[in-house]
């Protein structure tokens, strides 16, 4: 996002990410200038102050996807308490996924990702996971029964989210950021039984994702990314819709001039 309206008790509490007058990078009406915004695919950007972020010099092309991939996933890590000690799931390897993993592990927790893919599984431990469970095996899924603070939820497709609040322990929680297409079907006692809580999370605030960037830079974390060249942009679409990309695109804006 590029402004708010820095007025509303979301704004005053610095969550400009729930403002509900919001001026997003690309695409969205431009308050000042007219027209839209292309923030997205600009050499430059003229915003306020407010919204201009720092990012430290020793992160590399691969700190681009931090601002989203990166403070998505980060926002709910910090919203609900993960520290060292604590048991935290990932759910789905994928452009989010793999931020949660380095996230959590970062953190100092007990980190578990689910897949779907046993050939995510060595990646996934590259990237700082404990272990791995292929979500569609039930014995495997059985054994982490009621036993993790926070689950990270980043699977976009449809998928059974009550097998994971039935691994939430007593008051754990479970945050979607990977927004499937379809309505998912929750067990109202899966939630019940155990006080468990079941939310969602956009990205964060300014001042949090400002907070976001220097964690990485402290620990040297990016995102994994493919630089393209703006003329791949298609064959790129293509390959994300068959999950061929580890783990975010991110393009290269000097072939803008080019051919």
């Amino acid at each position: 996002m590029v402004d708010s309206d820095r007025t509303c008790p979301e704004c005053q509490a610095g969550l400009e990410q729930f403002c509900s007058n919001p001026t997003y990078t690309y695409n969205f009406p431009d308050k000042h200038l007219g027209g839209v915004t292309y923030g997205g695919y600009s050499d430059s950007i003229v915003v306020d102050e407010r919204f201009v972020l720092r990012v430290p010099s020793n992160l590399d092309h691969g700190a681009a996807p931090l601002l989203c991939a990166g403070i998505t996933t980060y926002s709910p890590v910090r919203h609900w308490g993960v520290t060292k000690g604590k048991k935290v799931g990932v759910a789905g390897l994928g452009g989010l996924g793999h931020m949660g993993v380095k996230f959590a592990h970062a953190l100092g927790t007990q980190v578990v990702v689910f897949t779907t893919s046993p050939k995510k599984k060595q990646d996934a431990l590259r990237l700082g996971a404990d272990e791995v469970v292929i979500s569609r095996n039930a014995d495997e899924m059985q054994k982490h029964a009621g036993s993790f603070d926070f689950i990270l939820d980043a699977v976009s497709a449809d998928h059974e989210i009550s097998a994971y609040i039935h691994l939430l322990r007593r008051d754990g929680n479970i945050t979607l950021v990977g927004a499937p297409e379809k309505p998912l079907a929750v067990s109202a006692f899966g939630l019940i039984m155990g006080r468990r809580s079941l939310s969602g999370s956009p990205i964060g605030g300014m001042a949090e994702t400002q907070e976001m960037l220097a964690f990485c830079g402290q620990r040297n974390i990016t995102t994994d990314v493919e630089v393209i060249p703006i003329q791949k942009v298609n064959e790129a679409y293509e390959r994300l819709l068959k999950s061929d990309v580890k783990y975010r695109f991110s393009i290269d804006m000097a072939s803008l001039t080019s051919e």
